[in-house]
């Protein structure tokens, strides 16, 4: 019988703005915190992710590599970003050419266990709990379902 290789969990290599708090356990690394933002437990957030100031991050959400979130947003328990889209059948296997970036705005709120592929999402949007974002979100409004589609427009 062997033994398993081992991998902390933890948080390094993280630059933290002013006034954040996290709960741990939490696997936090090489990424950006802006100032006065929440981390809830039970969250990854990985190499290169940048999130604005006063952004919360709530309990079991993981964001990959190639997230940018904007300021004053909220992330629900349970969300998931994807980067890699499968583009050659399957998943890319270390190939990071494959992978492809998300950038959310400003002001974006996304409702518990929504999936968040890679998009650009505009300012001022709602994605509501459960919404698979497949296609990029370029007005402003309230987006619902699998995909998401718009609900209310915020214009």
């Amino acid at each position: 019988m062997s033994s398993p290789k081992l991998a902390q969990a933890g948080i390094r290599d993280v630059a933290f703005g002013a006034g954040v708090k996290v709960v741990e356990p939490c696997n936090l690394y090489g990424c950006t915190i802006g100032d006065n933002c929440f981390i809830g437990p039970f969250t990854e957030i990985q190499n290169g992710v940048v999130i604005g100031a006063r952004t919360r991050v709530q309990s079991h959400s993981f964001i990959c590599e190639l997230v940018t979130v904007g300021v004053d947003c909220f992330i629900g328990h349970g969300v998931m970003f994807i980067n890699d889209t499968f583009a050659r059948g399957g998943p890319a296997r270390g190939r990071k050419e494959l992978w492809r970036e998300t950038k959310v705005g400003n002001r974006v709120s996304i409702g518990s266990n929504a999936t968040i592929m890679p998009v650009q999402i505009v300012d001022e949007v709602v994605i509501g709990a459960g919404a698979v974002v497949t296609k990029n979100i370029m007005v402003s409004g309230t987006y619902v379902g699998n995909p998401a589609r718009l609900l209310i427009s915020g214009k």
